[in-house]
């Protein structure tokens, strides 16, 4: 729900009102389009017609309502022959001193204690409330979407950016950050020279130290959705006793993401699956934090070891403590969960090496939006790598360190992400140093295990191999994603991983050993299968078991097969290839319910109840079944160059690429289950939140989706040719996905429309920048569709064929941006 609904307070009762007999003064207004209205309830019901939001949910199914009343309806008519307990629409409010006991009408029919002054909160801010019930069941939504899964930590004591005096000059702040008014990453040369130009002691962000600044960016969210993500005791007073007594999901069993660590669940990491194993504890993993500011002194002193040639002394300025904490606890709270390679138990950020922590400092900054900040880190650790390998003698792959490849994965990430041209040619020039990197370690992690004969290895020493083992799959993903969005041949093939084994659980990755009889014990039951293995049975129809960080590795082989299909002279011929792979894909979606049972909490928002790598895989596991009927390669080829005029020219161009057939209607299921996600969860919610909750996969992997769809639409909507019953099906199925709230004066066609509103979901909030060039794309794209549908109608001097000659009304929407 919009945050003004908490935070806006009347001046003037409604009974103030009746007495005087004066109008009631209407100083509620929308933040959308600045309608007022005299209560904030009626405000807040209007603008769920801009956001999409629908705050009712259904405590016996997953359907969910914009409106109480509908809520009501739907359990009156859909539930009401199950039995159970009805939702009735009056209850008597209790405003007595004692704690309610209000039971819900869930599975489990499991009684909660809410507390007395936040339910009293709740009803003096909307007056349609009257059901404690729904009070107890929308705080709990709201709780879950608002204070588990915004952006990171905005509000920060203003000692807290002020450094120790007695510390070195190279940790002072020499001026303030201010917070940039544009999300987008600016386009900075990419060359080493960069560091001469970084801008001093900008490690303090004043732009986000106070909900009142928060609330002035154009960018951020509200301030009642502000958030820390230090832990329950960041949470004002009423979340605080809402946290402790009412489940996150408002079942009675807890969750995948339910607050309590204590407590024991399904552990399953697929929407409650029927995953083996027992329940376990749930467990959060803590980021890595800077001590004392003699853990400072010696990253400081790190820096400067590893600076042999003295390139950063003058212009580089490390972070204060809490600065240096607040990244840390942003990269493993909002990145390290989609690509965990790195081991948070065994990161100390005074005994790593210093090009590693500055990689890791870099993407830390990006997610709280300090661009600046974050090109000095990741300068810095380019140059740092750069000096030690160049330094290096009778340089090897073998010889290289882990953290030399940990450090360039992550600095080509952040440069090929960056929506700069010139990022992207920089990762693309030493991607072949990174895949020579992976097969000299694997060679010698091969050589150690050999050596053990057999022998299970110490916890220690398992930690060490496993952390290889991750790195190496993380670069196979990270150079997939490369391939999927530019197009670009594979820098490393399937030989390389063949007989290595496949990630384990983010449990047994996390897990704290006390003694080695346990420590056996959990290792004997994960039964690790190799890449092979895994690859073999998923061709074979056989479900395979294995962790949530070996789906999304399988998933990525897979789209590499398709790929290096499609590209074959012989694809068009070669249907035996194609329904091995279509079975491998039904294959991997089937072992979804076999994936090893996930106990690690992770505190990000998205869809489903499990881990984000399961959803991150299910993205690209669409675009892959997408990939065997439509590839849009001219699109994927001009993203490389960064031109969102050139890229919206290519999307329009790609036309005649989807046709009409039944094969297509399956490639636009795909592309509407890739909608429904954010539709479902609001539109406008998304647009703020997925920036810092959801992997960088999704956009991506909903680029060629989206193109498609809106292809699709616009020939639906002006062929000659009358629809078929499927695609009337089909086309009336993606509307519905839009209430009727949305319908206005603007006249727009449902082609142009998608294509504008996915654009400006995009770039409503940039970590990312390459997500900004999409969205600046993706509406060119819908300008040209709408464009191109005029210049026709002018050259034929009649309007153009529409659905509405097809039994399809015309849309007339007007999206909320």
């Amino acid at each position: 729900m919009p945050s003004a609904d908490m935070t806006s307070v009347a001046t003037s009762t409604p009974a103030a009102t009746r007495k005087t007999g004066a109008a009631p003064e209407k100083k509620y207004k929308c933040q959308f389009c600045n309608r007022a209205f005299s209560r904030s309830e009626h405000r807040s019901r209007h603008e769920r017609s801009h956001t999409k939001e629908r705050p009712f949910k259904c405590l016996k199914c997953r359907s969910t309502f914009v409106r109480r009343d509908l809520l009501l309806r739907h359990d009156r008519t859909v539930h009401a022959k199950d039995g159970g307990i009805p939702l009735h629409s009056e209850v008597k409010r209790r405003t007595n001193t004692k704690a309610p006991e209000v039971a819900l009408p869930s599975p489990t029919k499991t009684s909660m204690v809410n507390d007395t002054a936040t339910l009293e909160q709740i009803e003096a801010t909307n007056d349609e409330m009257d059901d404690i019930e729904t009070a107890a069941m929308l705080m709990t939504d709201f709780r879950h979407k608002a204070m588990a899964s915004q952006e990171p930590e905005m509000a920060m004591d203003a000692q807290d950016t002020i450094m120790s005096s007695n510390g070195p000059s190279l940790m002072e702040p020499s001026t303030s950050y201010t917070a940039p008014g544009q999300m987008s990453l600016p386009q900075m040369p990419w060359g080493d020279s960069m560091v001469g130009e970084s801008k001093p002691g900008q490690e303090s962000h004043p732009g986000f130290n106070s909900a009142s600044a928060l609330s002035s960016h154009p960018h951020q969210l509200p301030p009642i959705m502000e958030r820390t993500m230090s832990g329950n005791e960041s949470l004002p007073p009423s979340f605080q006793s809402m946290n402790s007594s009412v489940p996150v999901s408002g079942l009675g069993t807890p969750g995948a993401l339910s607050p309590y660590p204590s407590m024991l669940g399904p552990v399953s990491p697929v929407d409650y699956r029927r995953s083996p194993g027992p329940s376990q504890a749930l467990t959060i993993t803590k980021a890595p934090q800077v001590e004392s500011e003699d853990e400072c002194a010696r990253i400081y002193d790190n820096i400067r070891h590893a600076d042999t040639e003295n390139a950063l002394l003058d212009t580089f300025h490390l972070p204060s403590m809490n600065t240096l904490n607040r990244l840390l606890k942003t990269y493993f709270d909002l990145f390290h969960h989609h690509l965990p390679f790195l081991h948070p138990a065994t990161f100390q950020p005074a005994e790593v090496a210093a090009p590693l922590l500055l990689a890791v400092l870099s993407i830390g900054a990006l997610y709280i939006f300090d661009q600046d900040q974050a090109y000095m880190l990741h300068i810095g650790s380019k140059v740092l790598v750069n000096q030690f390998l160049q330094n290096k003698e009778n340089f090897s792959s073998r010889k290289c360190p882990l953290w030399t490849m940990q450090s360039t994965l992550l600095n080509m990430v952040f440069a090929s992400w960056s929506g700069d041209s010139k990022g992207l040619e920089w990762a693309c020039s030493i991607k072949s140093l990174l895949a020579n990197m992976v097969a000299g370690n694997r060679y010698e992690l091969k050589l150690r295990s050999e050596a053990r004969e057999g022998a299970q290895p110490s916890h220690h020493e398992w930690a060490l191999d496993e952390q290889c083992r991750r790195t190496y799959y993380a670069v196979y993903i990270f150079f997939g994603l490369l391939t999927l969005t530019y197009n670009h041949t594979p820098a490393m093939g399937f030989n390389e991983f063949d007989t290595l084994e496949l990630p384990a659980s983010e449990s047994l990755w996390t897990m704290e050993v006390s003694d080695d009889e346990t420590w056996r014990e959990s290792v004997a039951a994960s039964k690790i299968i190799t890449f092979r293995q895994a690859h073999d049975n998923l061709f074979q129809g056989d479900p395979a078991r294995y962790s949530a960080f070996a789906t999304r590795v399988m998933i990525n082989a897979l789209f590499l097969e398709v790929w290096y299909h499609k590209r074959s002279p012989e694809a068009l011929q070669d249907v035996v290839t194609e329904y091995k792979l279509r079975l491998a894909l039904e294959t991997w979606e089937k072992s979804l319910d076999l994936c090893e049972p996930e106990t690690v909490v992770v505190q990000l928002s998205a869809p489903h109840k499990g881990h984000p790598l399961i959803f991150n895989a299910m993205a690209l596991y669409r675009n892959t079944r997408t990939r065997l009927v439509v590839d849009l390669k001219s699109v994927q080829e001009a993203l490389r160059y960064h031109d969102s005029y050139e890229v919206a020219a290519a999307m329009t161009n790609a036309r005649d690429k989807v046709q009409r057939s039944q094969e297509m209607i399956k490639v636009i299921q795909e592309c509407f289950d890739c909608i429904e996600v954010a539709a479902v969860q609001g539109i406008r919610w998304v647009a703020r939140t997925s920036a810092t909750n959801w992997s960088i996969e999704h956009p991506l992997c909903g680029m060629d989706l989206m193109v498609i769809l809106t292809l699709w639409l616009y020939r639906l909507e002006h062929d000659e040719e009358p629809a078929t019953e499927e695609e009337l099906a089909m086309y009336n199925k993606l509307r519905n996905l839009f209430d009727d709230d949305s319908v206005d004066i603007y006249g727009a066609k449902l082609s142009s429309t998608v294509a504008r509103l996915w654009g400006s979901m995009l770039d409503e909030v940039v970590v990312w920048g390459i997500t900004k060039l999409m969205g600046e794309a993706f509406k060119l794209h819908s300008q040209a569709l709408v464009g191109y549908e005029d210049a026709m109608s002018s050259r034929s001097g009649s309007a153009t064929p529409s659905m509405a000659a097809n039994g399809v009304q015309v849309l007339e929407m007007q999206v909320a941006f």
